[in-house]
């Protein structure tokens, strides 16, 4: 539980500001001889806010909690004292309806019926359900048809898992992740690595695509790349979604293997033999003799939260309709019950993402006293741990043109250990990023990280997703691990952060070294001024998915 310690945090807010333009929202100045030259990101405006973002005060910045409304004002009142112009209109904030959905199986009636008995499933032991539509009620009828991965990729191969068959009205069973390499087709969805097929939010969307009434996913460890605790944590809280988004199933959730065998030996098939059956092409969907009968209920309520923006016009004629953009996720876990024990309950959120979040506060006081070309919007997104809520409300109503948006550049969960000799940009190579950021990595002396395996489908779970799947060139940038000093200690120091992260331990530690967050922080803006300076926006690599959406623009 990190307390602000007044006099050192006063002493640092009141530097930061000293630096900052007067509070008026004029347009920001132009360079001057004092100023002149590049934007140097700054360690005491960064470290000030990141101190008091992360500190009890903001209560842990949760979604729907009195700690995000204190966020969204500090957070509109600095990009009016830097002297950011109001993006949307004359006002910071962006609204993110978001609907709070929490099952409730204590007073829900449904149940699996398989070979024409009810299967004893456990709420929260042996399955999970929540709403995709933020409905309360459901009567449900559904027969079950197993639809191997879920998947339909005209790309690869013409891989379709649907077939033609209507599963409108049925609730579909299905496999995590995507199909697995062969020797013969070693490049298949990526390889080794995940493709957003494989991811369970797309496999929630295709459903509802086809009019599905509802999806259950079975989850295995190795599959999932998580235990079931990490499903019955998130599934039997209070879950959030859209409220004005296209509507999802009125069943989504997952099984455990052990009821997915149950079910499909009730329902009369082998779950081993049609998991082994989805692994090819030829797969058809498969009726089980099994129905979800009964009624869900659930609590729902409507939330407002927001997204604060920012802008620094370009200064080139030509180009100053287009725009570069700089993200990160103000919120974190908030408040929440520890049953009564008197422990800590506030999730402070130091490293992810009050780091990232005061990283963006310093790059956008230097950005305002060195403007570029191209236009330079600052975007604060709500909700991303919820699911990209707030990243993706933007991507359905931007305040800039998505066309005329040159790229996103997201920064989530800063380095905080150390200065590095290099810089992650994984995602970058899909477009004309990756040229762009070894450019800005050699002329900062820094190599760029190897490129690895996907193995987790990181690219499709920070907000700068949000900006690719709507077409536009998006990667987050990732602190180095490639430590100037003290290589042991620094390792130890970064894979401790692994037992604090989404815990209440994460919090700010005013011994910190900050070389490596500025550092990264630094390489971001340089990385955005590059493509706000450029002739041409960047371009996506031929042949991939998210290129063909700008491409149909």
């Amino acid at each position: 539980m990190y307390k602000i310690v007044s006099s050192t945090i006063a002493a640092s807010l009141a530097m930061a500001f000293a630096a900052m333009p007067a509070a008026t929202g004029a347009a920001p100045r132009s360079a001057s001889a004092h100023d002149a030259g590049q934007a140097i990101v700054q360690e005491t405006p960064l470290r000030a806010h990141m101190a008091m973002l992360s500190s009890d005060l903001f209560e842990g910045r949760g979604t729907g909690q009195r700690g995000a409304d204190l966020t969204v004002a500090y957070l509109e009142n600095q990009a009016l004292a830097i002297g950011l112009r109001p993006a949307n209109g004359s006002s910071y904030r962006q609204s993110v309806k978001i609907a709070g959905v929490k099952a409730q199986p204590q007073d829900s009636s449904v149940a699996v019926v398989a070979g024409g008995q009810a299967l004893p499933l456990a709420f929260g032991k042996d399955w999970v359900w929540a709403p995709g539509d933020a409905q309360a009620v459901h009567d449900m009828d559904a027969q079950l048809v197993f639809v191997g991965y879920g998947i339909a990729a005209p790309e690869e191969g013409g891989w379709d898992d649907y077939k033609g068959v209507d599963v409108k009205g049925k609730v579909l069973v299905m496999l995590v992740n995507d199909p697995m390499p062969t020797a013969a087709e070693p490049n298949r969805f990526n390889g080794k690595g995940l493709t957003y097929y494989g991811r369970w939010t797309y496999k929630f969307e295709e459903a509802a695509r086809r009019g599905a009434a509802g999806v259950l996913l079975v989850h295995t460890d190795a599959s999932a790349s998580y235990g079931w605790s990490v499903v019955y944590n998130s599934w039997t809280a209070e879950r959030f979604q859209l409220a004005d988004a296209d509507l999802g199933t009125g069943m989504q959730g997952w099984m455990t293997e052990a009821s997915a065998r149950a079910l499909f030996a009730a329902g009369g098939q082998d779950l081993d033999r049609l998991r082994a059956a989805a692994e090819d092409k030829s797969f058809k969907p498969v009726a089980l003799n099994a129905r979800v009968k009964g009624q869900t209920r659930a609590a729902v309520r409507a939330i407002e939260q927001f997204n604060v923006a920012g802008v620094v016009p370009g200064t080139d004629p030509a180009l100053k309709d287009e725009a570069v953009i700089y993200s990160a996720h103000w919120d974190h876990l908030g408040k929440q019950d520890d049953g009564g024990k008197g422990g800590d309950t506030i999730f402070n959120g130091a490293v992810d993402n009050a780091s990232g979040s005061a990283g963006l506060l310093a790059m956008a006081q230097e950005a305002v006293r060195h403007p570029a070309k191209r236009s330079q919007l600052f975007l604060w997104v709500a909700a991303e741990e919820q699911g990209l809520l707030g990243s993706a409300a933007y991507a359905a109503k931007p305040l800039w043109p998505l066309d005329k948006t040159a790229a996103a550049l997201n920064l989530d969960s800063l380095n905080f250990v150390a200065a590095a000799r290099d810089i992650g940009v994984q995602g970058s190579e899909r477009t004309g990023l990756g040229a762009m950021a070894a450019t800005t990595a050699q002329a900062m002396h820094l190599a760029v990280a190897p490129m690895r395996p996907d193995l987790s489908g990181g690219y499709f779970r920070s907000d700068h997703f949000s900006f690719a799947k709507a077409g536009v060139p998006a990667f987050s940038i990732e602190g180095g691990h490639d430590w100037a000093k003290d290589k042991a200690a620094n390792d130890a120091k970064a894979r401790a952060y692994n037992d604090r992260y989404h815990q209440v331990s994460d919090e700010y530690d005013p011994s910190w070294d900050l070389a490596g967050m500025v550092q990264q922080a630094q390489f971001t803006l340089n990385l955005g001024r590059m493509v706000a300076d450029a002739p041409a926006m960047p371009a996506w690599k031929a042949g991939d998915q998210f290129g063909k959406v700008r491409a149909a623009k």
